[in-house]
């Protein structure tokens, strides 16, 4: 729960108007924008309906177009920590800006409510449309919230005021609504044709694609992909939200430049690993802009050090190998007469063990411990000393002296007995 002194203004995703148009909102000073700072001086398409799936179309406006992957992803995500959907309708059917005059009832009052109640909420909350269908999972009126994993369910235009107030200003629980657990991997699409033609092609082509991996792989009930509205950024479309539990906490993870080869690539490492696939990563729910590119940059550092230390392992393991090798091993001992011995310090894999894994983490400890191993071996190889055939007198003095001493006993008490006997006669 976030810092009740504080209050956040709210972004809408799915009901922005271009750079250069008005912002039909009833606060004219609030943080309203789109999900990413660089649709400033982006000039929206103005064609209505999906793109053909013509070849001049996708070079145009789909994956081959020009300036796709062009441009830097990270830190294109306008900080925010809490992200709502809206179900209702389908793509065909949103208007461009689905918070005008025009727009269905539901969808413009929501916008309205959380926009003239964003200075009393505790939290910085996108709202973003996707598909709802009635006898669906996910029907008109059904609000996912994000990362609380919750759903209500049937919200009409009647309750928007009460629901606003109570979920989102008291942050408490919307009655007679119910708020639903949910489970699993959501995957939402920018699929926007009328606000974008980029997204508008792009988009059902990967939402296609996502759910023949996800039948492919059995992952029904597991991952659930749905069209969305504007998110901002269209020059980055095909554009995806994920929000899926890694290391046990879920977030929201933006990927843009996502064509249908990498569909495979984000369900099997991203959800299925949970690791980021960086060259697509746009950035996080949660984050500032600077603080996604401080995260890149530390898994870039972190992936350099595993990556390093891999390598010095392997190198490090190579060179006990050739110890383990040499004619007489390195953990073995001898011992010759007058307390001469030649055994050793120890092999080198134990002195690389007992060197601490912690120390090893970083790059300078692992260039010391391979000089320690580099070390063991010029040591073995040319001072060690070589322990002498021991001789016959030195196996009879170690081996058989106390049996010896037995024997000598054994004569004199026999002796004794003997001469003991003689005089009793």
């Amino acid at each position: 729960m976030a810092d009740s002194s504080r209050s956040s203004p709210i972004t809408f995703s799915g009901m922005l108007p271009a750079a250069d148009e008005p912002i039909l909102m009833p606060d004219p000073n609030s943080h309203i924008g789109s999900g990413s700072s660089s649709l400033q001086n982006e000039s929206l398409l103005t064609d209505t309906g999906e793109a053909g799936s013509t070849a001049s179309a996708d070079t145009e406006f789909g994956f081959q177009r020009p300036e796709f992957g062009k441009e830097a992803l990270v830190g294109t995500v306008q900080f925010h920590e809490r992200h709502v959907f809206l179900c209702y309708k389908t793509p065909q059917v949103w208007p461009s800006h689905v918070e005008a005059a025009e727009s269905d009832r539901l969808p413009r009052l929501l916008s309205a409510a959380l926009a003239a109640r964003k200075g009393d909420m505790k939290k910085r909350t996108r709202l973003t449309i996707c598909e709802g269908e009635d006898g669906t999972e996910s029907s008109n009126g059904d609000v996912l919230i994000f990362p609380d994993m919750i759903r209500y369910r049937r919200l009409t235009h009647f309750d928007v005021e009460t629901f606003v107030e109570e979920v989102f200003v008291k942050d408490t629980e919307w009655l007679p609504g119910f708020p639903e657990s949910i489970t699993g991997s959501y995957v939402f699409v920018c699929a926007h044709g009328s606000r974008d033609r980029r997204c508008g092609l792009c988009g059902p082509v990967l939402i296609r694609r996502f759910q023949e991996e996800i039948i492919l792989r059995g992952l029904q009930d597991q991952v659930s992909v749905s069209p969305c509205s504007h998110v901002g950024g269209h020059k980055y479309a095909g554009n995806v939200v994920i929000f899926s539990p890694i290391n046990g906490v879920v977030t929201g993870h933006w990927y843009g430049y996502v064509a249908p080869d990498d569909v495979p690539t984000l369900l099997e490492q991203h959800i299925g690993k949970g690791e980021v696939i960086d060259h697509l990563w746009r950035g996080q729910m949660g984050l500032t802009e600077e603080d996604q590119k401080r995260a890149l940059e530390l898994r870039h550092q972190l992936n350099s050090v595993m990556e390093r230390n891999a390598k010095e392992s392997l190198q490090a393991d190579e060179k006990v190998g050739l110890v383990s090798d040499s004619p007489m091993p390195a953990d073995s001992c001898c011992q010759g007469s007058g307390g001469f011995t030649c055994c050793q310090n120890g092999s080198a894999k134990e002195k690389l063990e007992s060197s601490g894994t912690d120390e090893q983490k970083t790059g300078k400890n692992l260039e010391e411990s391979e000089t320690e191993i580099i070390g063991s071996n010029k040591k073995g190889s040319s001072t060690r000393k070589i322990c002498p055939m021991p001789t016959w007198y030195e196996t009879w003095e170690r081996e058989d002296t106390y049996a010896a001493l037995a024997v000598v006993a054994a004569a004199a008490s026999v002796f004794v007995a003997y001469s003991c006997y003689k005089q009793l006669k």
